[in-house]
């Protein structure tokens, strides 16, 4: 069994971002620079985007971060991003979600500049990924092609379960791990929560992609010996062995699948650092121009 440590792999993304970074400043070029917008005080969202914030300053990107009220109106907010996209200082931006509830996410969404959707969930964005156009890919699917890459993990010919259907993860997945390319070229299945006898596909499976939020769902009984587990989830569980009386956890049971496994994410420390990695990587590239040239 080889664990696949995000952490390891997102540290050789920064640190390639930082020497491109030092390049554009003594060639006299503009660094790029992030744009965060944060609504309201959610706990989770606040720790998201202080760490995003924290990111831009270690690589050396400009970074700016717009608190609002959660009590904003929808059109108030809608001319946040407007200025957004029409600030030339401001490469990429992102809109931290979840939004207050009287705000509709997809108009929000749909109005960031497709040009500067470095969190990859425009319309356009996702159809230009189907397309196998240059596109913005979500920042967490494109974490997981990379650990997938990094690790050397064998991906054509092989049966790669998602098992979640997100707009986030696992839809872009399932499109990524049957492209034509690598890591890709896999035949797909996407399971769900109104799939019946899941274990039925997991038990085929070569690789599993989990991401939906049930802690310790997958168990050694539903998989093969020699599987790759990649674990998207990160849940919050009750524990006595921790001051704060708490600890994170997988979809996958750890623990008890670890054996039969080649590979496997921990959690944390697998694909959660590289999500923030993979929003740095497509602000760069929004900041060249590489997509929307």
């Amino acid at each position: 069994m080889k664990l696949i440590d995000g952490k390891k792999v997102s540290e050789e993304i920064y640190n390639d971002l930082k020497i491109k970074v030092e390049q554009l400043k003594q060639q006299g070029q503009k660094v790029p620079h992030l744009a965060a917008v944060l609504v309201g005080n959610n706990p989770a969202s606040q720790t998201y985007v202080n760490a995003k914030v924290k990111t831009c300053h270690e690589v050396g990107y400009g970074s700016t971060l717009i608190k609002l009220d959660e009590n904003i109106t929808e059109e108030d907010l809608l001319k946040e991003i407007y200025d957004l996209n029409n600030n030339p200082e401001i490469d990429g931006f992102i809109v931290q979600l979840p939004l207050p509830k009287h705000i509709n996410e997809n108009k929000v969404i749909e109005a960031i500049r497709p040009s500067k959707d470095v969190d990859g969930f425009h319309p356009v964005n996702l159809g230009r990924m189907m397309l196998n156009q240059p596109a913005f890919i979500p920042a967490t699917p494109m974490g997981i092609m990379k650990l997938l890459e990094a690790a050397k993990i064998e991906t054509q010919g092989k049966h790669c379960v998602v098992i979640g259907r997100s707009h986030i993860v696992g839809s872009p997945m399932s499109i990524l791990m049957a492209k034509n390319s690598y890591p890709g070229n896999c035949t797909v299945t996407l399971c769900h929560s109104k799939t019946k006898n899941i274990e039925e596909f997991t038990k085929q499976a070569d690789i599993i992609i989990l991401a939906i939020g049930k802690p310790y769902f997958l168990k050694k009984e539903m998989i093969k010996e020699g599987v790759v587990v990649i674990d998207v989830g990160i849940n919050r569980v009750t524990s006595t062995t921790t001051k704060s009386g708490f600890k994170l956890a997988g979809d996958a049971d750890f623990d008890d699948i670890v054996s039969k496994c080649s590979h496997i994410t921990p959690v944390p420390g697998g694909v959660g650092p590289m999500t923030i990695a993979s929003l740095m990587y497509n602000t760069l590239l929004a900041s060249q121009k590489n997509i929307y040239k």
